[in-house]
């Protein structure tokens, strides 16, 4: 969530049409799927609690977002992986 504050309002090096068109599309993208920031902290807490039964993970460094390719909205997630947990029971 942090990194898409951060694209919104960060100035890079990029021209500022890049940064426009690339604040324009994370706003279209949002809007197109009806998504509140507070949701989607809601989303990435419940994804922290799931995940996090198999792995620990980073969550400082996690990125969790929503893309769009054409017609369709993806949801993206990087989730560092400090190390897998190996004594899981499965049968639980």
């Amino acid at each position: 969530m942090f990194e898409l504050i951060n694209r919104l309002f960060s100035k890079e090096n990029s021209g500022s049409k890049d940064i426009a068109k690339e604040r324009l599309r994370l706003v279209l993208v949002h809007d197109r799927v009806n998504v509140s920031p507070q949701f989607m902290e809601v989303l990435k807490d419940d994804m922290i609690k799931v995940i996090s039964n198999y792995m620990d993970i980073n969550e400082k460094d996690m990125e969790v977002n929503l893309t769009s390719s054409n017609s369709s909205v993806a949801l993206v997630a990087n989730i560092p992986v400090n190390r897998m947990k190996r004594n899981i029971n499965i049968n639980e």
